[in-house]
């Protein structure tokens, strides 16, 4: 099969049970598209904007929302449609399936049209590669072409992330990402000041992306490889770590992140759904850390730890 095929699993349920599948879907893939139109009236109908919503968009059924992830071609898809079953069978909600075979030359530039710079954090702004943008003073330009990796810039988990790390990276630091996907939380570090960085994923194709944005970026000083969580990380103790997960992984990874951190070194945690917070609390107590800081946006949770 050819490099460039992909195939779309497209789960589609309640509204109501978003957030759900995402954190399943997010099991099989950092390659996702989430399609939501349950509050558009909120967000931009009663804007400026509403005129120039097309008109699919705005007769979509928005009762319901649908979570693609993009695979390559070459993944023996019986095994990722089983492995999404039997999480589904432990979920609590119904949801319809469409497996869809498709080229990335179909779908890799389209969505670029919606993906404009955006500032994360206090300094921060992350700029698509293809976009001119004219820097401020002050500002710290993220160069970003997500392909087929989670990092965009525009999640809240991505945003609360770069919000944290603005506060605790210094010129001395030794930052470790775990779940990388695009590069973005690495990329940040370093050009805020971190004196050496160190990215890893489980997915192949996001390690890829993730050197390929590094490389745009000028930055020298970030290793990106591949790993299963902790496993594959270079052995040591991490200034600042972070770990813009789910919740299911973070609570799994938590017993063990220990082991590369000082009684100096902050770990931020995210990718929380607001619905996960209690049992991220109680594996956070588990494990003997405390929260330093914690702040929300539209439902997704970002913490800060220290050992206790």
């Amino acid at each position: 099969m050819e490099d460039n095929k992909w195939v779309q699993v497209k789960l589609t349920t309640k509204v109501e049970n978003l957030d759900k599948l995402i954190a399943i879907m997010s099991m099989i893939s950092n390659s996702l598209q989430i399609e939501d139109y349950s509050d558009i009236e909120d967000r931009i109908l009663d804007g400026v904007y509403g005129d120039l919503i097309d008109e699919s968009v705005l007769n979509a059924d928005r009762t319901v929302a649908s979570v693609s992830a993009y695979v390559p071609a070459s993944t023996p898809i019986e095994e990722c449609l089983g492995v999404l079953s039997e999480l589904l069978g432990e979920a609590d909600f119904e949801t319809t399936l469409d497996v869809i075979s498709l080229c990335e030359e179909d779908w890799a530039d389209s969505w670029k049209q919606y993906y404009k710079p955006i500032k994360i954090g206090e300094k921060l702004v992350v700029v698509p590669m293809w976009e001119r943008y004219d820097i401020q003073e002050g500002e710290i330009i993220v160069k970003m072409d997500p392909g087929m990796a989670f990092g965009t810039g525009t999640h809240e988990t991505t945003r609360l992330c770069a919000t944290l790390l603005e506060k605790y990276v210094n010129s001395e630091s030794k930052m470790l990402d775990v779940g990388c996907g695009s590069g973005i939380l690495a990329i940040c570090a370093s050009k805020l000041g971190a004196k050496e960085c160190y990215a890893y994923d489980i997915d192949p194709v996001a390690v890829k992306v993730a050197k390929e944005n590094i490389k745009d970026n000028d930055v020298t000083n970030i290793e990106c490889d591949v790993s299963d969580l902790l496993k594959g990380v270079k052995a040591g103790k991490y200034d600042v770590i972070t770990a813009n997960i789910v919740a299911d992984i973070i609570i799994r990874m938590l017993p063990d992140i220990g082991n590369f951190m000082h009684k100096d070194t902050t770990l931020v945690i995210s990718g929380i759904i607001d619905e996960r917070c209690e049992d991220v609390y109680k594996s956070i107590k588990e494990n003997s850390f405390k929260i330093i800081e914690e702040i929300h946006e539209n439902g997704w949770c970002a913490i800060s730890l220290k050992l206790a």
